[in-house]
């Protein structure tokens, strides 16, 4: 069971090697999250933020990756967060087709790790535009397991 020579690249061990910093001018970041609940699963489509709302569907593990994503991804922004790996997918693109259907939502920006798995996600949410029968502006963000973006 130790290394059975297959599954996902993205579950693969890595480590990151970063330079420790002691600096004492270093400022505490301020959350940007302006909602709750944020999970996918427990948003409600006709959720308040939602409306006149430019939204950030992010893969669970970039707020983990990236450092600044409250200030360079979220700011101003209504979120749901998602795994297209490990959670239950199913209802997904119904879900965000009912968001963008109901809502006069300005924009849509996709948040994704660049592990194989996470396309998935990417996948869904241009699936729930083509739904929604809506031309919402998107953006796609892919960010890598160094919490780098990479396009």
């Amino acid at each position: 069971m130790e290394n059975l020579g297959c599954g996902c690249p993205g579950s693969m061990a890595r480590t990151i090697e970063r330079q420790e910093t002691n600096d004492a001018t270093e400022v505490k970041a301020r959350s940007e999250l302006r909602q709750w609940p944020v999970q996918l699963h427990l948003v409600p489509p006709t959720a308040p933020y939602f409306r006149n709302a430019d939204i950030l569907v992010c893969a669970d593990c970039v707020a983990f990756a990236m450092g600044s994503m409250h200030q360079d991804l979220l700011k101003g922004k209504a979120l749901a967060i998602a795994c297209p790996k490990l959670d239950d997918t199913t209802g997904y693109v119904e879900k965000l087709a009912a968001i963008f259907s109901v809502n006069d939502i300005k924009s849509v920006t996709v948040a994704i790790m660049e592990v194989p798995c996470c396309r998935g996600l990417d996948i869904m949410v241009k699936e729930a535009l083509a739904k929604s029968g809506k031309a919402i502006p998107l953006e796609s963000i892919t960010i890598g397991i160094d919490g780098e973006r990479r396009n």
